[in-house]
């Protein structure tokens, strides 16, 4: 059984998030939440069930159990919390790896381009 757990530090809200997605063996995910946002909290009262990594990774948006559970909970639609959740069920169903994501705020975008991290061939 897979499992995976993710810290999502929300940015200017300050608020942070301790996502733990666990595959229950039989092919479902169980997810919980631990958060310091009281939005984030009243998403872990209703998201109580296992959940299919399948179908949460193949959902459209406007499919997806998570995105319909945090409809009239998280409040702030830029809230990157959602996202983690799924990002976080797709690791411990085993359908991707961990790999950190992030968004980075660029005064200049070329600086991004010619990162020298960044090599093209």
């Amino acid at each position: 059984m897979s499992s995976c757990k993710v810290c999502v530090d929300a940015g200017v809200c300050k608020m942070k998030t301790i996502i733990t997605a666990k595959d229950n063996g039989m092919g479902m995910v169980d997810v919980t939440l631990e958060s310091d946002c009281p939005n984030i909290l009243r998403l872990s009262w209703v998201l109580t069930e296992p959940l299919s990594p399948y179908g949460e990774v193949e959902a459209e948006f406007s499919e997806s159990t998570v995105y319909k559970l945090c409809e009239g909970r998280i409040p702030h639609t830029a809230c990157p919390v959602p996202s983690a959740i799924v990002k976080a069920i797709e690791v411990a169903g085993e359908l991707g790896l961990k790999r950190d994501v992030s968004i980075t705020f660029l005064e200049d975008e070329r600086a991004f381009w010619t990162d020298p991290i960044i090599t093209i061939y």
